[in-house]
């Protein structure tokens, strides 16, 4: 099994992402936290992938996403200006792994100062490297996008994992404005109704938190 800490990041992929506070520290102390980490996500990964869904722990977090194609980055590499936009990005600087891996560590920076200024803490907040799972079937991806909205339930963090604010399941059932890939995760469960009953069953998945 390849490990979760160096998993290649490929162009039209989906992964599960996953990571933690040093020393499993928490890293969300506060409703403003969580909502900042949500909006440096959005800002620094949107265009690099889609987000299907999230949960943020008081110490660790959870991503599910798709890597954009391999011409969308080339396209993202142009209005970066890294480099000639005719270059190929299989390889080097411009692959996918690259691309993501540096977009991923402008969140982790981004937050992390802000945090340790709030808290007044320094050093390192977040592990590194980030941990990755590639999903590789959509009934792998089905059940992934459950145990993450079923992590504050498993963690006891709260009895009831409906009753959580900071994960994706509530915009995923929600009309109102989201970047989540909303209409394609409820193709996924075919229907509102069946992402519901699904959810009803326990998915035990060992994300070593």
């Amino acid at each position: 099994m390849a490990d979760i800490r160096t998993t290649s990041i490929e162009a039209d992929c989906f992964y599960h992402i996953y990571n933690r506070g040093i020393n499993g520290e928490h890293i969300f102390k506060s409703d403003r936290n969580y909502l900042f980490f949500l909006k440096k996500v959005s800002d620094f990964l949107n265009p690099v992938c889609d987000v299907y869904a999230y949960c943020l722990m008081p110490n660790h977090f959870h991503l599910l996403v798709k890597i954009k194609s391999d011409s969308e980055l080339a396209s993202l590499v142009k209005v970066l200006n890294l480099d000639k936009a005719t270059e190929t990005i299989s390889t080097g600087l411009h692959s996918p792994q690259n691309i993501f891996s540096k977009q991923f560590a402008g969140v982790f920076n981004s937050y992390s100062q802000a945090f340790n200024r709030e808290n007044k803490r320094h050093g390192s907040l977040i592990e590194s490297p980030f941990k990755r799972k590639l999903i590789t079937s959509d009934q792998y991806l089905i059940n992934a996008i459950i145990y993450i909205h079923q992590n504050p339930e498993k963690h006891g963090v709260t009895d009831q994992f409906l009753k959580y604010n900071f994960s994706s399941y509530h915009s995923i059932l929600s009309d109102s404005k989201t970047v989540l890939k909303r209409d394609e995760v409820i193709e996924l469960f075919d229907n509102k109704e069946n992402f519901i009953l699904s959810h009803q069953k326990t998915i035990d998945f060992d994300a070593e938190f």
